[in-house]
């Protein structure tokens, strides 16, 4: 099996995937040094895959002007590689990659070419086109990658996608994974439902990427009764900007988690655990403010360990909102056992050395 082969199987078992944030300095330019680290420290945490470009990274990477989005791709494929050979583990490469389909097509082939494994397949901005239409850009794109399809919230640019549509991107090729992101109950079981139902169900892995509900998806077995079958699906890992944060943590989490699956019961403490991590989303995320601190909240937490020098992003409208430093700071407070500021400490001058 070779590393891509492994990679995809990795993706398939289920892993931690953290979205990488932007490192910028102060004239908001890249900080290279700083990008370099947030990639080592997510390896260092035990992250199974990286996620770069994403939403996260911020989307205006691709700007004219900013140009920055093959700089970010290569400066993980870069640091993917030297773990790889350090330590002989295979870790997944996800690129995110939006825009109408030629755009898509044009980032597919360069993720392809930089030796990315998968590509997270963004609807969002593309409020223009049909349904069917984002299917046959999601062909287009399969074509040359494997594509991880997105469920993404309209606060970030989604929309609501209806139940055949996620029965229509379920049954193309090469469709190796879907992240649901809706942040909505009814609409995550329309998406699971029609993975669970699709012929291809053994093909396609589910990540969650709601932020307001990561444990109870990871916990949860789906279960639907179709012409006279049970049919099962569980989200089986994480694609999350909310894992970009305390990741030495989450993986541990994870761990405990996957140890759970199989287990009848739950024991009712993951559940209180659930809730303390969804607040801790709701001060990252800045979801009083209709998450529109949501990427400076990402950065804030980040700066504060010292893994980024401050919380610009490219837009300098981008800021934390009135209220969300003490909301920050209010979870940091409440909940010291989630973050891992000691396991930072520990290493951060070896991550940030050139």
């Amino acid at each position: 099996m070779d590393r891509h082969e492994e990679a995809l199987r990795i993706l398939s078992e289920g892993t931690v995937i953290p979205a990488t944030p932007l490192a910028l300095n102060g004239k908001r330019e890249l900080d290279e040094r700083r990008q370099r680290a947030l990639i080592r420290y997510y390896l260092a945490a035990g992250s199974g895959g990286i996620a770069a470009a994403v939403h996260t990274t911020q989307f205006k990477i691709r700007d004219k002007g900013v140009n920055l989005f093959e700089t970010v791709l290569r400066i993980a494929q870069e640091e993917i590689d030297r773990y790889e050979k350090e330590t002989g583990k295979v870790i997944v490469r996800m690129c995110g990659v939006c825009g109408e389909e030629e755009q898509a097509v044009r980032e597919a082939k360069l993720a392809g070419e930089l030796g990315y494994d998968a590509v997270l397949l963004s609807p969002g901005g593309l409020e223009h086109l049909t349904e069917d239409e984002l299917i046959e850009r999601t062909r287009a794109v399969a074509k040359l990658i494997p594509v991880v399809g997105f469920y993404l919230q309209p606060s970030a640019g989604g929309r609501r996608l209806s139940y055949a549509y996620w029965e229509k991107l379920c049954a193309i090729d090469n469709v190796v994974a879907v992240k649901s992101a809706p942040f909505n109950r009814y609409q995550t079981i329309d998406l699971v439902r029609a993975a669970a139902l699709s012929a291809r169900r053994d093909e396609i892995a589910l990540y969650t990427g709601n932020d307001d509900n990561i444990v109870i998806d990871l916990l949860t077995k789906y279960k639907f009764r179709e012409r006279g079958q049970v049919f099962e699906k569980r989200f089986v890992g994480g694609l999350l900007g909310h894992w970009a944060i305390w990741t030495s943590s989450v993986v541990k989490l994870f761990e405990a988690i996957k140890n759970l699956r199989e287990e009848e019961t739950v024991p009712s403490g993951y559940l209180t655990l659930a809730a303390q991590i969804t607040d801790v989303n709701a001060a990252v995320f800045d979801v009083a403010n209709d998450f529109k601190g949501c990427i400076p909240g990402v950065h804030e937490v980040l700066r504060r360990q010292g893994l980024l020098e401050g919380t610009w992003c490219i837009d300098e409208e981008k800021v934390l909102s009135p209220g969300q430093m003490k909301e920050l700071d209010r979870v940091y407070a409440m909940y010291p056992e989630l973050n891992d500021d000691v396991f930072i400490r520990a290493n951060l001058s070896k991550w940030l050395a050139d």
